[in-house]
């Protein structure tokens, strides 16, 4: 194992509930009125993709640039306004894994600005050696592309990475990556089916640097 790479909204950060928020306020603007459970199936995907296919099954004429930039700038209010912190665990994760020369990655679906916010918030910057969003590369979650990127970026063989998800869709990135994952169950993530993680957790505190190199010499 060379690197561990980790999704950010659901497993660094407990946010999904404000992305929910902030996507049902930004529907609501839009006269666009569906039940919480709709939005599960974006979890994990990029909010371009997630707002082309809502602009095209509800018939918003705003363009697709004027609604990520506004849905930016209510996550950001949002994530300013709220109390949020690390996931717990997380800190002391990063930490070992930092200690014992893991690589560690973050790759999210989400916006890099959100993503700066969000490793700032919680002060885990220190412990993550370069982290990519799903705006920089062609196709997200629940393509390869993301992971594949990191992979590159960290100069290791796919193989030799650990992805830590948290939804369906970002498991099944990892899976088709080529890469070994640990399905995080999280609550406030939603109804996720995570069931082809190699491995499925019910909280960060289960892992170790020891017990994830297990995994990936298994």
């Amino acid at each position: 194992m060379k690197a561990v790479i980790f999704d950010m909204d659901g497993v660094l950060i407990d946010s999904e509930p404000l992305h929910l928020e902030s996507d049902l306020l930004l529907l609501g603007k839009y006269k666009v009125d569906v039940p919480e459970h709709y939005l599960e199936k974006y979890v994990g995907t990029t909010g371009s993709s997630m707002w082309e296919e809502i602009r095209n099954e509800f018939g918003i004429e705003t363009e697709l640039q004027e609604i990520l930039n506004a849905a930016l700038s209510l996550k950001l209010k949002l994530l300013k306004k709220g109390s949020h912190a690390a996931i717990d665990g997380i800190p002391e994760l990063l930490k070992d894994l930092h200690a014992k020369k893991i690589l560690v990655g973050v790759a999210s679906s989400s916006p890099s600005m959100f993503i700066k916010e969000v490793l700032k918030r919680i002060g885990v910057e220190r412990y993550v050696d370069t982290w990519i969003s799903g705006e920089n590369v062609d196709k997200g979650k629940p393509e390869p592309d993301i992971f594949l990127r990191m992979a590159e970026l960290f100069g290791v063989e796919p193989s030799q990475c650990v992805v830590v998800e948290d939804s369906r869709n970002g498991v099944l990135a990892a899976r088709r990556a080529g890469m070994k994952c640990i399905g995080f169950r999280n609550p406030n993530s939603g109804n996720q089916d995570i069931a082809k993680a190699d491995l499925v957790i019910e909280g960060i505190g289960e892992l170790s640097e020891k017990s994830i190199r297990a995994l990936c010499d298994a």
